[in-house]
């Protein structure tokens, strides 16, 4: 296998969703990673559904990376965690800060036996600063960064009741940027001979993955602009047959305009005067809409209809499910749907790989391991005997067991 992170170890103190999601990125570019579990067990495994015994959940962010069990409260753990650091690329961490440090494998402990290593700590506000020591999770983070905020605004009374968005876009923007800060890191590791210990904020994440920061930070009203550009102003409409489907992006927009009017073979609502500027396409909104929606309605399937509008540079999206996506044809040429072994004599399916890489070759998804279920394989391998990892479980310091909630083996 000639993938792009071959060779790099990878070594993986993360847990639910942040840490295991840029951990994950890394497994499938060709890292070997070691996930490092505590006894009472990463809480991701409890997320549901579940095939047999393994959630989807902790199976969709960990498939792939090896597992050792192991309690840190022990100092026979403490050695054995750092020695497998002394051969670690790479560390991650998604605790609160300090948690490690107080077993000695902060960074400041592990730079002292591995020098080049790069050591990356995920949080929600950063290891430093008045927030450093606030729990974070994904609908918190959005709370604090304005994306609950822009999400109620948009949907104002739409919304029967407050709720919260549906998706940790915090955790998972978080750990690809995370993944970003290791290739980096790696790269410049690469060039100068030297690791160096890399801080990623969850809160930071959000402030720069949202296109209209720098708009609202500067106080000025979205709203009060006579358009907008961007994903919410994109209209949904809805085919006689009952399909769902959006054009980006809006026609109050004066460019897209001009092309809803190319696509609708309406020249004549150019010189409408309902419709005449930015401002008054606004105003009369509902009136453009109508328009819109009576043409879209004399095309019986989305095939007839999306020739037309791809003709006038306009682009257009079936408001599908993530089954209806899985068994499309792009899915089918894209590989975009991966089988892993589901642990329980079947198969699951899982997100496949988001690149194509013309000389690498990527790994297989690989299995998601069991807890603990690589405990003498990783310690065996960093020349512990089989009587003494046999010591180590008898005395509880190695645990292992299949299932997240039942008793360990």
């Amino acid at each position: 296998m000639n993938a792009p992170l071959k060779g790099i170890r990878v070594v993986d103190f993360t847990r639910v969703l942040s840490g295991p999601h840029c951990t994950k990125t890394l497994r499938d570019l060709g890292a070997d990673v070691t996930k490092i579990e505590p006894p009472a067990g990463d809480i991701g495994r409890a997320g549901v559904p579940y095939i047999g015994p393994m959630s989807l959940y902790y199976a969709q962010q960990n498939a792939g990376k090896r597992n050792v069990s192991i309690d840190l409260n022990y100092p026979e753990a403490r050695e054995i965690v750092a020695e497998l650091c002394k051969g670690a690329d790479v560390i991650v961490e998604n605790f609160r800060p300090g948690t490690l440090a107080r077993f000695g494998l902060g960074y400041d402990d592990v730079v002292k036996f591995n020098p080049n290593v790069v050591y990356v700590s995920i949080s929600g506000y950063g290891q430093t600063g008045p927030w450093k020591n606030r729990p974070a999770f994904a609908p918190t983070v959005h709370a604090e960064t304005g994306h609950t905020d822009i999400v109620l605004n948009h949907f104002g009374p739409a919304l029967t009741e407050l709720q919260n968005d549906s998706c940790s876009h915090a955790d998972v923007y978080t750990g690809l940027q995370g993944a970003i800060a290791v290739l980096a890191a790696l790269q410049h590791r690469e060039r100068t001979g030297q690791g160096q210990y890399v801080d990623v904020s969850m809160a930071a994440t959000m402030l720069s993955v949202n296109e209209r920061a720098g708009a609202l930070m500067s106080g000025r009203d979205v709203e009060d602009e006579p358009y907008a550009l961007g994903a919410s102003e994109s209209p949904i409409f809805r085919l006689p047959d009952g399909t769902l489907l959006t054009i980006a992006a809006s026609p109050i927009f004066s460019p897209i305009f001009v092309r809803y009017c190319a696509m609708m073979r309406r020249t004549d609502l150019l010189v409408d005067p309902r419709f005449a500027t930015a401002k008054l396409r606004k105003a009369n909104h509902e009136s453009l809409m109508a328009e819109v929606r009576a043409w879209i309605l004399t095309f019986p399937d989305l095939d007839q209809l999306q020739a037309q509008v791809s003709e006038a540079g306009l682009a257009i999206g079936q408001v599908r499910t993530l089954q209806e996506l899985s068994e499309s044809e792009w899915a089918e040429d894209w590989n975009a749907i991966a089988q892993i072994d589901d642990r329980d004599g079947g198969t699951a399916r899982m997100p496949g790989s988001p690149w194509r890489f013309s000389l690498s070759r990527l790994p297989e998804p690989g299995i998601p391991y069991f807890q603990g279920e690589s405990n003498a394989e990783v310690l065996t391998e960093r020349g512990i005997t089989t009587e003494a990892i046999q010591s180590l479980r008898d005395r509880g310091i190695l645990r292992s067991r299949r299932n997240p909630v039942g008793q360990f083996d």
